[in-house]
């Protein structure tokens, strides 16, 4: 059957409790680019040359509230290979915008339909956060967390038949931070969406997160010091430093969180090189004290546990790497006469001031010990139910036999990894068997969703498809990556949590600094 992408072609599909306000029908051609692995998260680089697609976009608002949502549907007309693969968003988009569309064109050039959700909303909460009386829009907010992921899951399937003449063999989800939560959030409340969710660095425990994304900042107000950037480097040089070795390999990177005791308190008083001042510094107790706090995780003014903090040795401030992934939750900002100020990642500090405060006008750094306490309680009581992605209950989705498979790196300096660990041990409580149905790898010395030492696993997403359709267990994962630029390759094993991957002895008694390995110099355990 010739395809065909024109509107007199395709019917307008139905919504259940939504009206279509517009259907568009739009052939692309000649469409070239590179999705790179950074953005096409799972997959290795993928090269679109001339591709010829059609975009179906589909225009709704809900029967019961005030919102235009825009799903994107990319159908391949050449290649297509009977799946379909929907793309997730990051930090406060829910998609269509720059990092969806390129993991839509990876999806593309590899055969899959493809698509992705707006939500109704913009790539900040400012525009939409509050309603016209000044409370918080929660219908909205509803969009976001669930509501329009289910929608997207139902208009993607019916234009995918519409078009194709046949139901997809197979559909899949694919997303990172946001992407990982609205995949995690799909498992969860809708378990028939899709066959296969690819759930990366999820921000899940939504409340508990945003209270640990802007603890630093608060850390900082409240000492009255904002270290400079490359202060923040030097704490998280030594403590690589110190602990790089215990996992048997010198390659930059802390491989086991749980076997590194460093206390960013042990050096204040070391010398370092600030590039940026060209001078020579030594680290201040405020600064330690910063990191130490980052990497503790938030407390209560009791100091009773609140959310983990990111590894020890994670990004404090930014890797310089370009990428909104290479931000630390305590990054500063320096002027030429040495005046520093605090850059918070526009994620808890936002969430508070809209959702809990009610104010557009709020400042944190007014905010005391006492007052986060309450926000934190309160944000949890007001909004767990419908964004903290947190159930562990996934009984319907693994009877379903759906599969969930994703990575975190243990250097993820936005998403603490304890924190995924945390919602995998609850699922373990409820489902004892959570490993026929659900893996997570932990990537040593990678950042958030891409970047670091660790490189990023381009092998996970293919992993789930023959897990769904092949039965193929992932047991573990090869992993290339380079430490160094210019260096040498290094290849580890990816082990699924809670194994980790521990090298073999092989007769080596000792450890050379020189010593580089292969996935076979591992095994998981």
């Amino acid at each position: 059957m010739a395809l065909n992408c024109s509107l007199n072609a395709l019917q307008v599909p139905a919504l259940p409790g939504a009206n279509i306000t517009a259907f568009e029908v739009n052939l692309v051609q000649n469409y070239t680019g590179i999705a790179t692995s950074k953005l096409y998260i799972g997959h290795p680089t993928v090269s679109v040359d001339n591709a010829t697609f059609c975009n179906v976009t589909v225009s709704y608002e809900h029967i019961d509230g005030n919102d235009t949502v825009n799903v994107e549907t990319w159908l391949p007309m050449d290649n297509y290979n009977g799946r379909i693969q929907a793309s997730g968003g990051g930090g406060w988009v829910a998609g269509r915008f720059q990092i969806t569309y390129a993991s839509m064109m990876g999806a593309l050039g590899e055969g899959y339909a493809t698509s992705t959700t707006d939500a109704g909303l913009g790539q900040t909460p400012d525009s939409w956060a509050l309603t016209a009386d000044g409370s918080p829009n929660v219908h909205a907010l509803e969009d976001l967390a669930s509501i329009s992921l289910h929608d997207q899951a139902i208009l993607t399937k019916a234009v995918v038949e519409d078009f194709y003449g046949q139901p997809a063999a197979y559909a899949y989800w694919n997303g990172c931070s946001q992407g990982g939560r609205q995949g995690m959030m799909l498992a969860q409340r809708y378990p028939d969406a899709y066959d296969g969710i690819h759930a990366c660095a999820p921000a899940a425990n939504w409340n508990e997160l945003f209270a640990f994304t802007l603890w630093p900042q608060l850390v900082m107000e409240w000492a009255d010091y904002v270290p400079r950037p490359c202060e923040l480097d030097a704490l998280s040089k030594a403590a690589i430093e110190a602990c790089d070795k215990h996992d048997g390999v010198y390659d930059s990177m802390i491989s086991d969180d749980s076997a590194c005791d460093f206390d960013a308190l042990s050096v204040v008083g070391q010398a370092y090189f600030c590039a940026d001042t060209n001078t020579t510094e030594t680290i201040t107790k405020e600064a330690a004290t910063i990191a130490k706090a980052t990497w503790t995780g938030p407390r209560t003014a009791n100091d009773d546990f609140v959310w983990y903090g990111t590894n020890t040795g994670s990004l404090l401030g930014t890797s310089g790497e370009g990428l909104t992934t290479a931000l630390g939750p305590a990054m500063t900002s320096c002027s030429e006469n040495g005046t520093c100020v605090g850059v918070p990642l526009g994620l808890g500090d936002v969430w508070l001031k809209y959702f809990v405060e009610k104010d557009a006008n709020w400042d944190y750094r007014e905010m005391t010990p006492a007052e986060f306490d309450r926000d934190v309680a309160k944000s949890i009581e007001l909004y767990d139910a419908i964004i903290g992605t947190n159930d562990p209950d996934l009984t319907s989705f693994y009877e379903s036999g759906g599969k969930i498979l994703g990575f975190h790196g243990m250097m993820d300096q936005v998403i603490p990894v304890k924190g995924t660990e945390h919602y995998y041990n609850a699922v373990s409580k409820v489902l004892p068997n959570v490993g026929e149905f659900y893996r997570m790898f932990e990537v040593p010395g990678l950042l958030h969703c891409s970047g670091g030492n660790g490189g990023q696993p381009s092998n996970t997403f293919d992993a789930l498809r023959a897990w769904v359709e092949n039965g193929t267990v992932p047991e573990s994962l090869p992993h290339l990556y380079t430490p160094v630029e210019g260096g040498p390759e290094f290849e580890r094993l990816l082990c699924p949590y809670p194994q980790k991957a521990v090298l073999k002895k092989c007769g080596r008694e000792e450890i050379s600094p020189k010593m580089t390995t292969r996935a076979g110099d591992y095994v998981c355990v």
